[in-house]
């Protein structure tokens, strides 16, 4: 016949309002910065603490406090001297002091600057209550209990005194004394103002569970040996019941066997402190569930305690690291696997890998052993979602880190653009990259996207999986590489083809790929030039000849007109000595004019070349602009000048 046992979990065990608004704007704070610290363990659980340290946030002391610091203030709240101290330091404080704290603070400031002496029931060396005190601006006295309420109203509060109280409690106060000392005020001192700040949380799950430990033969309270409201919910019950007071599943099977024999167990309840995580109380639940089931298959001369007990605690949580072997990949690309628990552990498409344009078949197959983290549990489906892409980025993160001390170059896609620079994917790992790393200062960050890219780590951050690069340090290095060999190979004369980097009134900037050369104006063309732009635009691809180099300096001259297409020597070879040409007057001078052969060749009309009769001036015959006919009648190839005549083409008859 199978023993019946009830195993109820308290309704209000676990984490209060407080806590879980403190963790997660931890986590929030995680998620966005560096160089996070806690002013003290943001709770009091080992667990979480121990967490929290693996992810770079260390609880540290105000003395260990250091400028440029985000410190985070935990849900105890901490006095007004100390907020005065961190600003001093230079810290950014983040307040995650939980509002039924600050009430309290509100209230004890309030109080003694009307001149009352402000009483705490509590812990005196209870963070909170430190906090508390920090708050009174007058005289602050604390008490565990009754009679020193009593002792210390007597010392510093008497009825003949003359002066107000006041009577607060520390939020995880014990219930049922807190109720002894408000009937005591009321009957002896109705003059003491008392204010009921035990936080309502705590005190309803003092009340489940003084009411689960009344019907129970055993009670279970899960929480950190730290922790005040955890050690109060053990006070209330051990009146009642067996109570046993454990910090997780581990424990719990250490201290066990002491209890004696479990088969009379009727009723087992569980409740847990403020602060103690969901998926610690849900594992410390199932090790009981199993052990009282194991207890039930087995003949009561083969139950063995121990050995039912350890195999309960193979216990699975949010973030725990398994291995599962793939048995299945469904038609909507689910994959399930076999985690070795009485869960059904599945991974969705989105959690296999980083690739989404893989399909599950190309990642894993039937039969494979595979890394996996846990992501979300369900009991009551009895499943658990499982990641593979996030073991695969830790894994990565580790060659990204490698990479970091190795110098090694990476290459990855940009996937998204960000606010103040791009994402990377590269190994499994999402590299962020500021645009100051990314692009030239102006450039556009959207050119970017889709595109290959190969850069350097400059920073990784293993605890929070995030890690900073730079494609412009790549950039840099190549550039200087190329550089140094261009300056041991590159000589005048050389021709090459660069980018034209940018444009000024003097000449134009080439990029010839590490070493910027110059071409200025006079060896940009052959024609006249108004200004540069008019030759070449940025980022034009360019071929231009080595005019002179200077390692010392890293100046680069260059030439872009080409020899070829110098009007000198077409000229020189298309014409000759006696020849007629059609020209245009481009300027006049006193003594003749400069008339245009062909573009960037100018010959002279001499002012007795221009007629057969005297001319006084130049601009009585000819206007610039105007075109006339006339001889070639010198060429002077050393000086590269020519003489030019319109006389010389008149009829004899027309002479004066």
């Amino acid at each position: 016949m199978l023993r019946e046992c009830k195993i109820l979990r308290a309704k209000t065990a676990g984490f209060c309002f407080g806590v879980d608004r403190a963790l997660k704007i931890v986590y929030n704070i995680l998620d966005n910065r560096n160089n996070v610290v806690t002013l003290g363990p943001i709770i009091h659980n080992r667990n979480v603490v121990e967490e929290l340290e693996a992810r770079g946030c260390k609880a540290v002391t105000l003395d260990e406090v250091t400028a440029g610091q985000t410190v985070i203030i935990r849900s105890h709240g901490v006095s007004r001297e100390v907020y005065g101290a961190l600003a001093e330091k230079g810290a950014e404080i983040v307040d995650a002091t939980c509002p039924f704290v600050e009430r309290i603070h509100k209230t004890a400031l309030e109080m003694s600057e009307q001149g009352a002496a402000v009483f705490i029931a509590g812990d005196v060396s209870h963070p909170e209550v430190e906090g508390i005190r920090g708050f009174c601006s007058g005289e602050s006295y604390v008490f565990a209990d009754l009679d020193e309420l009593k002792k210390l109203i007597e010392e510093h509060a008497p009825k003949d005194g003359g002066r107000t109280a006041c009577v607060l409690s520390q939020t995880t106060y014990n219930k049922e004394m807190w109720e002894d000392c408000c009937r005591w005020l009321r009957s002896e001192r109705p003059d003491v103002r008392v204010f009921d700040t035990i936080c309502s949380a705590t005190a309803k799950r003092q009340e489940e569970a003084e009411r689960l430990s009344r019907q129970a033969d055993l009670m279970i309270i899960v929480g950190g040996k730290n922790s005040s409201n955890t050690h109060k919910l053990t006070q209330v019950c051990e009146k009642n019941c067996r109570t046993l007071y454990v910090e997780n599943a581990r424990e719990l099977r250490e201290v066990l066997p002491t209890v004696g024999d479990l088969r009379f167990a009727k009723f087992i309840g569980i409740s847990a402190g403020a602060s103690t995580p969901g998926h610690i109380i849900e594992e410390v639940q199932q090790a009981m569930t199993e052990l009282n089931e194991n207890i039930n298959n087995v003949e009561e001369e083969e139950f063995n305690f121990a050995e039912e007990l350890e195999k309960t605690i193979k216990t699975i949580h949010k973030g725990k690291k398994v291995e599962g072997t793939v048995t299945a990949i469904n038609a909507n690309g689910e994959v399930i696997v076999d985690i070795g628990t009485k869960h059904t552990g599945y991974i969705l498409p989105g959690e296999l890998s980083d690739d989404q344009s893989k399909k599950p078949e190309e990642i894993v197959s039937v039969g494979e052993t595979i890394p996996l983290i846990v992501l979300q549990t369900s009991d009551e489906k009895g499943t658990v979602e499982l990641s593979k892409r996030r073991v695969d980025a830790a894994l990565g993160l580790e060659k990204i880190a490698q990479a970091k001390e190795d110098g090694t170059v990476l290459e990855g896609t940009v996937t998204n653009i960000v606010k103040g620079g791009v994402i990377v994917s590269s190994n499994g790992v999402r590299v962020f990259i500021p645009a100051s790393q990314a692009v030239p200062r102006g450039g556009d960050l959207e050119e970017l996207k889709g595109k290959d890219v190969r850069f350097k780590i400059l920073e990784v951050n293993e605890q929070r999986q995030k890690a900073v690069g730079s494609i412009r340090a790549v950039e840099r290095e190549e550039r200087d590489a190329a550089k140094a060999k261009f300056f041991e190979t590159a000589k005048p004369g050389d021709v090459m083809t660069g980018e034209v980097k940018s444009i000024t009134d003097y000449g134009v900037f080439v990029d010839l790929g590490g070493v910027d050369g110059l071409v200025r104006r006079i060896d940009l063309s052959w024609k006249r030039v108004k200004h540069p732009s008019d030759v070449v635009s940025i980022g034009d691809k360019i071929e231009v000849k080595i005019k002179d180099i200077d390692p010392e300096t890293g100046k680069v001259s260059l030439i872009y007109k080409k020899e070829e297409e110098n009007p000198w020597k077409v000229f020189t070879d298309n014409y000759s000595e006696g020849q007629v040409v059609t020209v245009k007057v481009v300027s006049l001078t006193a003594f003749g004019a400069f008339a245009q052969i062909i573009d960037g060749v100018d010959g002279l009309i001499h002012i007795s070349q221009i007629a057969n009769q005297r001319v006084d001036a130049v601009g009585d015959v000819l206007k610039v602009g105007q075109e006339v006919d006339v001889k070639i009648t010198e060429i002077d190839y050393d000086k590269r000048r020519i003489s030019l005549s319109i006389r010389a083409l008149l009829p004899a008859e027309d002479e004066d």
